[in-house]
């Protein structure tokens, strides 16, 4: 769904049908650590960017109103390998673990014998 700041996020929802007004980060909704979250933060949020950078299946994020100089609020973001179970450093680029799983996989398939029973 499109955010207020005008990009796809698959965690932003929202509803004004009928009367209703919902606005919410469900990301930030499922940590209950975070403080409350209101649309101006998507602005600056970095989700988005890592969503597009980086479609791991296997990493998971995490997230939470942090603050910048203890007045600016912001969405501040941690990753997590579900494969490696490692924090993930670098969210845009990834573990690199998942890559090389991927990767040995494709030259199992590429390299393993026709069926004959096909």
């Amino acid at each position: 769904m499109r955010t207020p700041a005008g990009v796809e996020c698959q965690f932003y929802y929202e509803d004004f049908h009928r009367g209703r007004e919902v606005q919410e980060c469900r990301l930030i909704k499922s940590n209950p650590d975070s403080a409350p979250w209101h649309p101006n933060l998507c602005k600056s949020c970095p989700v988005p960017g890592i969503l597009r950078a980086n479609a791991c299946p296997n990493m998971t994020l995490t997230a939470w109103i942090g603050r910048r100089w203890l007045v600016i609020k912001q969405v501040k973001v941690r990753a997590f390998c579900t494969l490696t179970r490692q924090p993930v450093a670098e969210p845009r680029v990834g573990c690199g673990h998942c890559h090389e799983e991927r990767l040995r996989t494709l030259q199992e398939t590429l390299h393993s014998p026709p069926n004959p029973d096909n």
